[in-house]
């Protein structure tokens, strides 16, 4: 049981660049809704230390909403679905809250009720103009432990953009300032389309609609299915072993050219992949595919300036297959769908599906699948018979220290439907990882049971 105690609004300590800032068109792209972030810290302190924490927070994120003013803006609704974002410094939401509970209780932070609760409500039934883009709230557990659960607009960032804001809020908390080289760099417009728009060059299977199951014509069954979470945990010899099945080619398959090993990130999200195809035991001829998001950053010519602030990712997808094949194959064909889907996203590839999202009347249905259902239609749901694998294995979650130390978990404080995982560092950085991961119920126990067997 969590208790709200106080909720305060921060605005920017100095006046900050005011007017519309342009959003481009992968911001567009992204859902609406706020993405959920949780930090646990192992803390003690007495009461004169638990008010300057406090206060502490709050200083250094009114100092730190200075370079990045776009979060204590709003946004606002204008044509074909689009939005745009005004800088009017309104502010972030701070909130203090108590828990009577102990931190050993929360087990290993499955993204439940009860995690669910450390993390900001948003009231997405109240004009999108007073939605906070930036929502904190503190909560200090019996025990003295201590997380801080964040809500950030994803149409305003992305995973990456969300780390470099945390990394500087904490740095500033810890007493230092930050270097030139460490400020965003906000001017969205270079991830815009040229003008005149050119028509997409490429078959972007992206933006189609994903498979349904055999013999359904929607996915609104699905979609009311009971689903949980879970938090698996994969040891560094688990991770070697998946990379060493993988990259063993069968003589069968020497047609394959794999010009480099598969990564952890594919022959983990491979095999995550596999596993709940099986435990789902669906008809062989079932097809399905998996939804990535990839960083663009590195991938466009020229690339991105370091400091890009927004959402510099885009979503691909693997070309469909089937059930049957995916499981009576080798790791290393579920591996090569993957990265077939990644490498896909050259400067070219990305350049025109931008063009695709710029040239579409209305961006909504472009829209990833996870929304709250309660305010929102999903066409595109992700879930059964389809995946969708999120990497934030090297994203610097684990640098946050606001002066007491680093947390002793990072990870997602909502997981919104069923076939949403996400793949992460573990805190204890000996090279094991963490997938959090949502499914439907009835499928849960044989799925842990198929990926820890096959491991």
């Amino acid at each position: 049981m969590v208790t709200l105690k106080s909720t305060s609004t921060i605005f920017p300590s100095k006046p900050t660049p005011g007017g519309i800032l342009q959003l481009s068109e992968s911001d567009q792209r992204m859902q609406w809704t706020h993405a959920s972030l949780i930090c646990i810290y192992k803390t003690t302190s007495d009461n004169n230390e638990k008010t300057t924490t406090l206060e502490t927070l709050k200083d250094s994120l009114s100092r730190a909403l200075v370079p990045y003013y776009p979060l204590a803006g709003r946004l606002r609704w204008i044509h074909g679905g689009r939005l745009e974002l005004h800088c009017n410094a309104k502010g972030a939401q701070l909130l203090e809250a108590y828990s009577e509970a102990k931190l050993d209780e929360l087990g290993d932070f499955a993204p439940t009720k009860a995690v669910e609760d450390l993390v900001p409500k948003v009231d997405y039934g109240s004009p999108i103009e007073d939605w906070p883009l930036m929502l904190v709230q503190v909560t200090r557990f019996s025990c003295g432990g201590l997380c801080v659960g964040t809500a950030m607009s994803h149409t305003v960032v992305d995973g990456w953009s969300a780390a470099k804001f945390f990394n500087a809020w904490t740095k500033l908390a810890r007493g230092d300032e930050l270097e030139a080289n460490e400020m965003p760099f906000h001017d969205r417009t270079i991830l815009r389309s040229s003008e005149p728009l050119l028509p997409p060059r490429f078959e972007h299977i992206e933006f189609t609609k994903p498979p349904l199951l055999l013999g359904h014509t929607d996915a609104k069954e699905q979609q009311m299915k009971e689903t949980c979470d879970t938090i698996l945990k994969v040891t560094k010899e688990q991770v070697e072993g998946l990379r060493k099945k993988a990259n063993e080619i069968p003589h069968q398959d020497m047609e394959m050219v794999v010009t480099r090993p598969y990564s952890r990130y594919e022959v983990v999200a491979s095999h995550l992949w596999r596993c709940i195809c099986k435990a789902r035991a669906s008809d062989n001829s079932q097809p399905t595919r998996v939804s990535v998001a990839v960083d663009i950053r590195s991938r466009l010519n020229p690339s991105l300036p370091a400091g890009y602030f927004g959402n510099a990712t885009l979503l691909t997808v693997t070309s469909t297959c089937v059930h049957g094949d995916l499981l009576s194959k080798p790791l290393s064909y579920a591996a090569g769908k993957l990265r077939e889907a990644i490498e896909r996203m050259t400067d070219e590839y990305v350049r025109s599906a931008l063009d695709f999202i710029a040239g579409q009347e209305d961006v909504s249905t472009l829209r990833g699948g996870f929304h709250i259902r309660a305010y929102t239609k999903t066409p595109n749901f992700l879930g059964n018979p389809n995946v969708s694998i999120g990497s934030w294995i090297n994203l610097p979650f684990y640098d946050m220290d606001y002066g007491w130390g680093k947390p002793i978990y990072i990870g997602p404080g909502l997981l919104n439907d069923d076939g949403k995982s996400f793949i992460m560092s573990s805190p204890t950085a000996d090279g094991s990882l963490l997938i959090a991961l949502r499914l439907q119920t009835e499928y849960m126990d044989s799925f842990k049971k198929i990926f820890y067997e096959s491991i």
